[in-house]
């Protein structure tokens, strides 16, 4: 089983989003069997939605987990805010946003929310391969 971590710093957000997709490029390319270009876009998709929701919502750092299962990719982002993303209506004229969240429970097969003993949690994503 393929796994990677990295700490996602706030100091620079859009830099590090950035980052995040680029990282996830690379670990995808690795991967054996090749993973389709199809599923490595809407991994690359659900891995910037939520570093940039953990970025946005945390007021912190954020560390990014992928690991590759045989039938399927997981994305993991944890970060130091106790608040749950949520389902909201997205604002259609304004900048309140509200599409990420059911985007990424559109494109995976299962999405789960982790309050962790620190008070944070992690926000995951299984995607299939």
């Amino acid at each position: 089983m393929n796994t990677m971590s990295i700490t996602v710093p706030t100091s620079r957000a859009a830099a590090s989003v950035a980052d995040a997709r680029e990282s996830t490029r690379h670990f995808l390319h690795d991967l054996q069997p090749v993973v389709a270009a199809e599923v490595a876009d809407t991994v690359i998709l659900v891995v910037s939605e939520l570093v940039t929701n953990a970025l946005r919502h945390s007021g912190g750092t954020c560390t990014l987990a992928l690991t590759a299962h045989p039938c399927g990719v997981e994305v993991a982002v944890h970060d130091d805010s106790p608040r749950a993303p949520r389902m909201r209506t997205p604002d259609l004229i304004g900048s309140a946003g509200g599409f990420g969240w059911p985007m990424v429970n559109h494109l995976a097969r299962s999405t789960a929310v982790v309050r962790r003993p620190n008070g944070g949690k992690t926000v995951s994503a299984f995607l299939d391969r």
